[in-house]
């Protein structure tokens, strides 16, 4: 991210000092981590982040979950299930920036914020990340409070016509008012004070805020702290916006939200298909949280329940996800999830993709099925194989369709299973291998109904 600008006066002097930082974030991976939206909506508690994010630490931050997220509202006393309030009373400070409301983050009482709790999560080798709104809360605006080193208030920069559609809390901002640029500038350095590390920062794309996100994009990047950059909610997002995107931002969403709706999750390949070729360390396009396992305990859509994905649903969206390189961030309580979803999220071998996999691209899709390619290390390939039908798809892949040697001198390895995929060299044309050329190999596989294979090629060293 540039920083276009010089900062504004800093914060006065009775401000906390900057919170150390953990391990800086790897570039060249997608961030991977936990969210409470799925599961928890608006209502989020201390404790269950904490409790979150000791399991994350014990049994997930090995295969690279590093990051929690507190998602939105939670300096809202009032937040319940299933929506926003109106005119919610949000706890704030006198420059109009929002705190944590301690009700409900007792840690955050007394001016603290977030900072104890990141202390805790850094303590168990893990990042805080939270969910921010763009613009100036409505209350900041009717109180017009000041702003850290600026003379202006907040009814000096507020732009009403610009304000978000489906949550009431916040009023754009008009950085047509020259030094607008204050109030962003005060909130990052009070989150470097917190010792915030991650920012899911909503109602950005859609429609394209693109002065929003220079403006916040330049505060992270004056505050002292490294922090990465999420964007929200990615509806109607348009590749025109890629070199903007990739300027400011580490993420973008490419959907609205995803629910454990397979329509949601067939939605998500023509997405993906479209912005994985352009996915890197310059910026990962996100398909949005993995609604798997214990979800919607006080959400904001539908009752409690496990996710209502069937097992080979949710091996697909991992699948997808994974070899499209997106983000991945955990939706469901981790704590009282099934054992067999956190076994998705503990596979090595399929992470493996996520890390270190380059040139992902959707290569076939006719009919039910849809092939993609990757490489590996060296001379290794990757491919996943979907089937996005409701019966049971037996297929003869051509090596070469899915960019592997035409003669196969090493090992074909299913990474969800482990199991060896037979291959045969194909010396004819004949119904045994319909669509596979003479002196192409076979590669023979039965894909489940909305099920998927990630296999690994790797030649005979």
């Amino acid at each position: 991210m540039k920083n276009p600008r010089s900062t504004s006066t800093p914060e006065p002097a009775s401000a906390r000092a900057p919170a150390p930082a953990p391990a800086p974030a790897d570039p060249s991976r997608p961030p991977m981590g936990w969210n409470s939206w799925d599961c928890y909506g608006t209502t989020v508690t201390e404790e269950e982040v904490l409790a979150n994010a000791s399991f994350l630490a014990e049994h997930l931050a090995p295969y690279g979950w590093d990051t929690v997220v507190i998602d939105i509202d939670w300096s809202d006393p009032s937040a319940r299930s299933h929506g926003y309030n109106a005119d919610a009373p949000l706890v704030m400070d006198e420059q109009g920036r929002l705190l944590p409301d301690p009700g409900r983050f007792p840690s955050s009482a007394d001016g603290a914020g977030f900072g104890p709790l990141a202390a805790q999560l850094h303590g168990l080798g893990l990042r805080l990340g939270i969910h921010v709104m763009r613009g100036v809360p409505r209350r900041a605006v009717a109180a017009n409070t000041p702003i850290v080193g600026s003379t202006l208030r907040a009814s000096d920069i507020a732009d009403p016509t610009n304000s978000c559609e489906w949550n009431p809390d916040m009023v754009g901002i008009d950085h047509t008012v020259p030094g607008a640029h204050a109030y962003y500038d005060s909130v990052l350095a009070l989150y470097a004070s917190w010792g915030v590390d991650f920012l899911k920062v909503d109602d950005m794309l859609w429609p394209y805020q693109a002065a929003e996100i220079e403006a916040f994009s330049a505060a992270i990047e004056g505050c002292g702290r490294p922090m990465q950059l999420s964007l929200s909610p990615g509806r109607d997002l348009s590749l025109t916006r890629l070199p903007h995107l990739r300027e400011h931002a580490t993420m973008w969403r490419i959907c609205d939200d995803l629910w454990d709706r397979w329509e949601d999750v067939e939605a998500n390949f023509a997405r993906f298909a479209r912005w994985a070729p352009y996915s890197g360390p310059d910026g990962w396009a996100d398909g949005d949280m993995l609604p798997l396992g214990r979800i919607g305990i006080r959400a904001e859509r539908g009752e409690p329940r496990h996710d209502r994905l069937t097992p080979e649903e949710r091996r697909t969206l991992m699948t997808l996800w994974v070899i499209a390189r997106s983000p991945l961030m955990i939706g469901g309580d981790l704590q009282s999830s099934d054992p067999e979803t956190v076994a998705l999220l503990r596979n090595d071998a399929v992470l493996e993709v996520l890390r270190a996999s380059s040139g992902n691209r959707e290569v076939f899709r006719e009919g039910p099925l849809v092939l993609w390619t990757a490489d590996g290390d060296g001379d290794t390939r990757y491919v996943a194989a979907f089937n996005l039908g409701a019966d049971e798809l037996p297929v003869a892949l051509d090596s070469q369709d899915v960019d592997l040697p035409s003669h196969l001198e090493g090992q074909v390895t299913e990474l969800w299973s482990g199991g060896e995929v037979p291959t045969r060299p194909v010396t004819e044309q004949s119904d045994a291998a319909r669509g596979v050329a003479p002196g192409s190999t076979a590669l023979d596989v039965v894909i489940a109904p909305h099920g998927a294979l990630l296999l690994r090629y790797a030649p005979a060293r």
